[in-house]
């Protein structure tokens, strides 16, 4: 299948792709462009990795569609933005979005390409997708499914948390795939419910609990239209659960033509699971592990208090006072369990909250972790960030998805293509 990946980063799904069976997948172009910053950081290492050819580091809304070639899947971490739709002059085929500019590029792509466009799209967003906007829950997913819908596809959804089927890393990130109508994998839907919970692709690739003693999932798979019939997307955008009394998307669901049935499932996963110190550098990979990385004595009681659960006193700068209250964390990480979700903010030797600290299994030292671990806890390949320095590598893993995860999908794709 030819593939092209948008908002690329460092190359997530191609890597995942890359790894399914018979080299199934091919990547043949690919975007990558950071508005906010001058040095290309991520697209750097995508052609380092991958090299040049058909790779564009431009702004996707500057790149015409006829210029991207046609593929048979569309791949794409797009950013969390606000997907609200405004009127252009009153009309309907004004319609644009107000904020969530990159995700209308997406739809872009698909719609111009018309009797061309991909026949699956594969697309991952962070969980919080579901129920956003806070005051009018489920609208930003509510315009993607319509305007998919619009556009010709069914769409299922999975949220999924990587460590609960065995891989290092408890990421929970929205996983989308949609199937263009007329397709292979769309002809083999039926039952919304056995597609959900047995038949469909995430529910092959990643099994749920099948048991449902207590009717506990009847009242949410009862369907429901996303909007009524002669609306377009501004009614939708303005009307979609205004009144904000549900969560309309849970963490499970498929919409056809317009109707949704959504549910929650419970992952079920017999297997072996990879932990944090399963990553932990050894031999040769000791030499990373540099003196800057381990935390000092002098600098172990400001990691302590971060770390460390609070109720205590504090004020803003007009003098109110309040009680601050938080929990505290494992200090160190735990070796024996997945790690915590890679953020951004991981590299550094500034104390936080929120980075990882490790006892190092070979002295005993406290000590955060190396660019080659943060790598291994998404499942890329070692070094697949070198030439960047290790702050921009930390970050670049934040930004960044499990590639094994994809990995799964991909050979569940393959499978019902062949």
């Amino acid at each position: 299948m030819k593939v092209i990946e948008l908002f690329a980063g460092v190359g997530g799904f191609r890597i995942g792709l890359d790894r399914v069976d018979k080299g199934y997948f091919e990547t043949i172009w690919s975007n990558q462009f950071e508005p906010t910053t001058k040095r290309q950081h991520a697209s750097e290492v995508y052609v380092a990795r991958f090299g040049p050819n058909g790779h564009v580091n431009a702004d996707i809304a500057t790149v015409r569609t006829e210029t991207i070639p046609d593929h048979d899947m569309l791949c794409g971490g797009f950013p969390c933005q606000d997907y609200s739709v405004a009127r252009n002059l009153g009309q309907a085929a004004g319609l644009v979005g107000k904020k969530g500019v990159l995700w209308w590029e997406i739809e872009r792509i698909v719609r111009e390409k018309g009797e061309k466009a991909p026949q699956i799209l594969f697309l991952e967003n962070v969980d919080r997708l579901l129920i956003s906007p806070a005051k009018q829950r489920g609208r930003d997913f509510a315009v993607i499914l319509q305007s998919l819908a619009d556009n010709g596809y069914i769409v299922e959804w999975r949220i999924i948390n990587a460590a609960e089927y065995g891989m290092p890393q408890r990421r929970r990130r929205t996983y989308i795939l949609g199937y263009r109508k007329g397709s292979k994998i769309a002809a083999s839907i039926g039952d919304p419910e056995s597609w959900l919970f047995a038949d469909g692709i995430f529910a092959s690739a990643f099994p749920v609990a099948d048991d449902n003693p207590n009717g506990l999932f009847e009242e949410q798979l009862f369907p429901f239209r996303l909007k009524e019939e002669n609306d377009d997307l501004a009614d939708l955008s303005q009307k979609f659960n205004v009144e904000n009394r549900v969560r309309p998307f849970d963490n499970a669901g498929i919409m056809i033509d317009g109707q949704v049935w959504s549910t929650r499932v419970e992952s079920r996963y017999v297997g072996p699971s990879v932990t944090l110190g399963d990553v932990l550098a050894v031999g040769k990979d000791r030499a990373l592990v540099t003196e800057n990385f381990y935390i000092s004595e002098q600098e172990l009681p400001k990691w302590e208090y971060l770390k460390g659960a609070k109720h205590e006193i504090r004020r803003t700068r007009d003098g109110f006072e309040f009680t601050y209250s938080e929990g505290g964390m494992s200090f160190p990480d735990s070796l024996d369990k997945p790690s915590r979700t890679i953020i951004t903010s991981e590299g550094g030797g500034t104390a936080s909250r929120f980075k990882h600290v490790v006892r190092d299994p070979v002295n005993g030292r406290l000590r955060r972790l190396i660019p080659l671990e943060l790598e291994r806890l998404n499942m890329f390949p070692d070094g697949h960030t070198e030439g960047q320095n290790d702050a921009k590598r930390a970050f670049l893993m934040g930004n960044a998805l499990v590639c094994g995860i994809v990995t799964k999908i991909g050979e569940e794709i393959r499978q019902r293509m062949e």
